[in-house]
């Protein structure tokens, strides 16, 4: 049997592996956030950091990366009316209007020109509905790296999605953040856990400095 560390190096080989950042958007975790308290919990958990780091490893390492972006138009068309979380967002101070700096991504989170922005205009869930699934297809992912915000909606729905469209989950779990702060260590233990490999930021970045088949 091979060691844990070996397994998650095996799951975690480039060739096969796409790294999703979730809402790490200006207008969600940034300094002018819609959402304070999840930006202040991002931000002060090491979570938002920690994306970066893997961002930037990723770049290193060949892993592709793709940034799942939830904004709304101007006019509001085509945005999900059928939830309260809908609504509340609806009067928000800060709208995360497309085109606008609220949907650019936060620092301290590098941009490669490889990497590709996915937005979606509806829903909760950063794959259901939206163009990554086909692009994971294309780029012949096996492996999902999860990170980002909500630990509350929106991660366990990508965990959720991606578990069922055949993909294996794996979740560093200081680089998703919720609120209240306690409730993600609780959310990770007793759901993700169930459905993901969970990991920390350190060990995903060991195994893509390891040499891996084809390197």
């Amino acid at each position: 049997m091979p060691s844990d560390t070996a397994r998650l190096t095996g799951q975690l080989d480039p060739a096969g592996t796409v790294l999703l950042t979730v809402e790490c958007q200006r207008g969600v975790v940034g300094p002018d956030s819609a959402l304070p308290e999840l930006a202040d919990a991002a931000r002060e958990s090491g979570a938002l950091a920690n994306v970066a780091r893997l961002v930037a490893a990723a770049h290193d390492a060949g892993v592709q990366v793709l940034h799942a972006v939830a904004e709304r138009r101007p006019d509001g068309r085509g945005a999900s009316h059928n939830a309260r979380l809908f609504k509340a967002a609806e009067r928000l101070p800060v709208q995360q209007l497309t085109g606008s700096a609220a949907v650019h991504i936060a620092d301290p989170i590098p941009v490669s020109g490889d990497d590709l922005v996915v937005r979606r205009l509806h829903g909760l869930s950063p794959i259901a509905g939206t163009d990554v699934d086909a692009l994971l297809r294309n780029f012949e992912c096996r492996t999902l790296v999860v990170t980002g915000v909500s630990a509350n909606v929106a991660i366990p729905n990508a965990v959720f999605d991606a578990v069922n469209l055949g993909y294996t989950a794996v979740v560093p779990a200081d680089a998703i953040a919720g609120v209240p702060a306690d409730y993600t260590p609780a959310m990770i233990r007793h759901t993700l856990a169930l459905v993901a490999t969970v990991t920390t930021t350190d060990e995903v970045l060991t195994a893509w400095s390891q040499p891996h088949q084809g390197d």
